[in-house]
């Protein structure tokens, strides 16, 4: 009986133990979306920064052997997390042709300042704080009388030549940038002035009238985003210099613009001063660059075939001539990519639609990588849902979602994501997307592409000197927006059926 009860009761709690066992067999179930998103951290985000800004990329300058080492790393990352290459056959790449000029220390902008008695004094200016070399500057030095030409436009068609009633042969110019009406308060006359706020025609415009040097008051900062004319040198310069060259000529810089702003008419005079501009640099006219494309698939047969696209562009401004770490711009907007990717390969279930992130190249040289990406895109643009781009978002404590007023149904997924889970503040904007493209994501605007931008702001953000290092980097920004577009990526590659993303306003 003992016996018989024993078997029993064995049996009994062999039948129970029989389901748990089962139980635990199974695989247990993944992490849910919300709970993925803390795989996020601020840690590892500050670490790629790190890894981007580190002199063995040399600044990333595209085309340049410290670029492709930038993208190669980039792409040993996704291909770790399980992502598929989308690039030029099969690979990771999609490569395009970017020339690309090399700046070396020994350069200099000299004032020459002549004395009653027959001597000269020179005055050499600061490096950084006060000039700094032109990146796509020709290598030589030159001396020369300084000619104020405005906005160095030549435009018939408007009635409007800063070149007229000046000789500059020979001679070098001081320009402003841009152009002398605005797109945001002259919206119905700026596009016939347009295509004059383009540092490529005014640099060109500037060698056609004869002129050998330029000084550009530009910043002074780094930008590898102009022409390049063999024997034409060229320098960007701020106040100081400019200052100094408009000193004793009865004229005060300030009103000068304000006065061609305007009367929309020149005011170019020479400005009876003497300067010395010396770069030393390296053309490398046949550079090759590429873009860097990894494809997350969508599980759903019919809904595959559409894209959520994540970018943000890689490349920085290398050295000129010291090394430009570019941080903020852009190892922050590739950092948080690099940890969205992760998280999204991580979840249990593929999502519905595709998600494909792309790391631009040469952002800087003129959005080159962009453009050839839309010339040749991995997805059909009729079957790319939008764009989510980043570019400068590693410094302060708050967002900006350029073009999200322009979206507002897009816009709704970042809104609900972050008031639902992050609270962050996240300011949305309108872009007119009116001016010269500054930005990856004017293009695919351009192109009908539904696009937000985010850039972080609330703390001092140097802007392509060499002062955009890991030290100014604030690493928990980079982690919220990266949850942020975590989570609204998973609804908008998730909804079985999205609302019209291509409305709003002007584009």
């Amino acid at each position: 009986m003992f016996l018989r009860h024993r078997t029993v009761c064995l049996l009994l709690c062999w039948g129970m133990l029989i389901p748990f066992a089962v139980v635990r067999a199974a695989d247990p179930p993944g992490p849910s979306p919300t709970e993925r998103m803390h795989t996020i951290s601020s840690h590892r985000l500050h670490d790629h920064v790190a890894e981007l800004t580190s002199p063995r990329y040399a600044g990333r300058l595209t085309g340049t052997p410290g670029y492709r080492a930038a993208a190669q790393w980039v792409a040993e990352r996704f291909r770790s997390w399980g992502l598929e290459p989308a690039g030029d056959d099969g690979t990771w790449y999609q490569d395009f042709e970017i020339p690309y000029t090399l700046v070396f220390p020994g350069s200099r902008v000299r004032l020459h300042l002549p004395q009653a008695n027959g001597s000269v004094i020179f005055k050499d200016y600061r490096y950084e704080d006060e000039y700094i070399p032109g990146s796509t500057s020709a290598s030589g030095e030159i001396t020369a009388e300084v000619i104020y030409v405005g906005y160095g436009i030549t435009a018939p068609e408007l009635g409007y030549d800063d070149y007229a009633g000046v000789d500059v042969a020979g001679k070098i110019v001081l320009m402003e940038r841009e152009v002398p009406v605005s797109p945001e308060t002259q919206a119905d006359v700026f596009p016939a002035w347009r295509p004059y706020s383009f540092h490529q025609y005014k640099l060109r415009n500037a060698v056609a009238h004869g002129a050998r040097g330029m000084l550009y008051n530009y910043g002074p900062i780094a930008n590898p985003n102009n022409a390049y004319e063999p024997d034409f040198v060229y320098s960007h310069v701020g106040e100081a210099v400019v200052g100094d060259l408009f000193a004793g000529t009865g004229r005060e810089h300030a009103a000068v613009v304000r006065e061609i702003r305007q009367t929309l008419q020149p005011r170019s005079a020479p400005l009876g001063k003497t300067v010395t501009i010396g770069n030393r640099t390296e053309h490398h006219p046949g550079g090759r660059g590429s873009n860097v494309l990894a494809l997350l698939p969508g599980g759903d047969p019919a809904l595959r075939q559409e894209v959520i696209i994540l970018g943000a562009h890689l490349d920085h401004l290398g050295y000129c001539y010291e090394l430009m770490p570019g941080a903020n711009d852009n190892a922050s907007g590739v950092a948080v990519l690099l940890g969205v990717a992760e998280a999204l390969a991580g979840l249990e279930k593929p999502l519905p639609r595709s998600v494909l992130f792309i790391c631009f190249g040469a952002e800087e040289q003129a959005l080159a990588g962009s453009q050839h990406y839309l010339a040749h895109p991995a997805f059909p643009l009729a079957r790319t849902r939008c764009l989510l781009n980043m570019d400068g978002v590693g410094c302060g404590d708050k967002l900006t979602a350029l073009a999200a007023e322009n979206y507002p149904a897009l816009w709704e997924f970042i809104r609900r994501a972050n008031d639902d889970y992050v609270h962050r503040t996240v300011t949305p904007r309108q872009f007119h997307n009116l001016a010269r493209p500054r930005l990856d994501a004017a293009w695919f605007m351009w192109r009908d592409v539904p696009t937000i931008s985010f850039s972080s702001y609330g703390a001092p953000s140097p802007y392509h000197v060499t002062s955009d290092n890991l030290e100014i980097i604030t690493p928990e920004i980079m982690e919220d927006l990266g949850q942020i577009l975590f989570l609204a990526i998973v609804e908008l590659a998730g909804q079985a059926e999205l609302p019209d993303l291509n409305t709003g306003g002007d584009r």
